[in-house]
């Protein structure tokens, strides 16, 4: 199988399966320096970790006991890391990281019945037809375990990216079928959706509860928002900072859609409404002459393009919306066809999320930030 690896000098590969011994990842071309210990990949696994639960009545985050969250699958996996190379005394040494966390909580005897079945909604089939043979339990690398590895990647990368000013935040902006009227960043944590709107996240959680109930789930919308970014980042060609962070998007598994800024919003623009209008801000204040090295950065009064225009960064806050398709795996009996070609019909058994949105919105932000320091390691390099 090819495809495991992401990334030209910042450069990840994942490896495991969902039922198999473990999952991890290695990471070449990490600078040297870098503070580092399990509590930092830690912290970030916890929040994509399967069983995490709700948020407490008063609104605490409650991630490790209490309430499980009715989005998520009840497999409890504690994904514990352990870094087995690249670190000394607590800080990155430049040579490959090497991260490991290893499966307790397989059960792969619920997936006995879809052996010989191909799952609507899943690799099944093409898998089947690419490798003349497949991983039923659990989707194998196919599943949503895989992205274990880009977290903790993702991790390491978030923490260089905070040394150059740089943060990512994603956040769940729609969830089955339920927007988000407002947007308060600092309840994004503080509901078991991850949505900008705890109101409209308590709407969200009632909807899974009865998708739940009837064997059913639901899709949604993350948003992710990269700021403190340097204006030029990206080539303008065929690696253009929107096309990369697109590839990269696209690569989680659920993930089915991408726009950035207005997005396919555009499409219904007038020119003069879609362009973003500048002012001098810090870039030309004082009167600097036509045609001088700009200062400082201008200030954008509008940002439909989110962003980026012509592949590269323009210094304002880079956003972009990712759609979340419905999790395949449901208990409603569905028409399928077996691995000798006839009709049958299946019903998906095991533990599995109602709606990954929560779950997903970790993975958004590591393939953002991995692609993003590449990115700046590259143009170091150049220059």
């Amino acid at each position: 199988m090819a495809g495991n690896t992401f990334g030209t000098l910042f450069r990840i590969t994942t490896f495991g399966e969902s039922h198999g011994t473990a999952l991890g990842v290695t990471i070449d071309g990490c600078p040297a320096g870098i503070p580092l210990d399990e509590a930092v990949v830690q912290k970030e696994l916890d929040r994509r970790r399967p069983g995490a639960h709700a948020a407490a009545s008063d609104g605490t985050p409650d991630l490790r006991g209490g309430r499980l969250n009715p989005a998520m699958t009840s497999r409890k996996e504690d994904d514990s890391c352990e870094i087995l190379s690249g670190v000394f005394e607590g800080k990155t040494t430049g040579t490959p990281i090497a991260i490991v966390v290893r499966n307790t909580n397989q059960k792969s005897e619920d997936y006995g019945d879809i052996a010989f079945k191909y799952r609507p909604g899943h690799a099944d089939y093409p898998f089947r037809a690419k490798y003349g043979v497949r991983d039923y339990r659990g989707g194998g690398r196919s599943s949503g375990r895989e992205t274990i590895g880009r977290v903790a990647a993702g991790a390491i990368a978030k923490a260089v990216l905070e040394r150059e000013g740089i943060a990512v935040r994603a956040w769940t902006s729609e969830a089955v079928g339920i927007p988000c009227e407002t947007f308060d960043e600092g309840a994004i944590e503080q509901n078991a959706m991850r949505a900008c709107d705890g109101a409209a996240a308590d709407k969200m959680l009632a909807r899974i509860i009865e998708l739940k109930a009837a064997g059913d789930s639901g899709g949604g919308i993350i948003s992710c928002r990269i700021s403190g970014l340097p204006a030029g980042l990206g080539e303008p060609v065929f690696d253009k900072l929107d096309a990369l962070l697109a590839r990269a998007v696209l690569s989680v598994g659920a993930i089915k859609g991408i726009e950035f800024g207005a997005g396919f919003a555009a499409a219904r623009m007038t020119g003069s409404e879609h362009n973003d209008a500048m002012r001098s801000g810090t870039a030309t204040a004082g009167g600097a002459e036509p045609g001088a090295p700009l200062s400082g950065k201008p200030d954008f009064l509008t940002n439909h393009a989110g962003g980026i225009l012509g592949g590269l960064s323009t210094g304002a806050d880079v956003v972009f919306r990712a759609a979340v398709k419905p999790v395949s795996s449901i208990s409603i009996q569905q028409q399928t066809i077996d691995t000798d070609g006839r009709d049958c019909d299946i019903e998906v058994r095991g533990r599995h999320d109602v709606c990954l949105c929560p779950r997903i919105v970790p993975v958004i932000e590591a393939m953002a930030a991995l692609t993003v320091l590449d990115l700046l390691l590259q143009q170091k390099a150049l220059r």
